[in-house]
């Protein structure tokens, strides 16, 4: 019965070593995105004044 008593008592200590290791993991997974260029976003975007077609969604060939 002594973990009962220990589990309330010890439960706030847990929850905040358990938030700092998932913030932890948090960064080093951003600082690992981060590392990388983000140019392939900007190729992608298309002209915004143009109006979309059903030939340019569906065409195979063009990229």
């Amino acid at each position: 019965m002594g973990i009962h008593y220990d589990y309330k008592s010890t439960r706030g200590e847990k929850a905040m070593r358990k938030e700092a290791k998932k913030k932890a993991r948090l960064e080093q997974k951003r600082a690992r995105k981060g590392s990388k260029p983000r140019t392939e976003e900007s190729e992608k975007m298309h002209d915004i004044q143009k109006t979309i077609t059903l030939e340019d969604l569906t065409d195979p060939n063009k990229n």
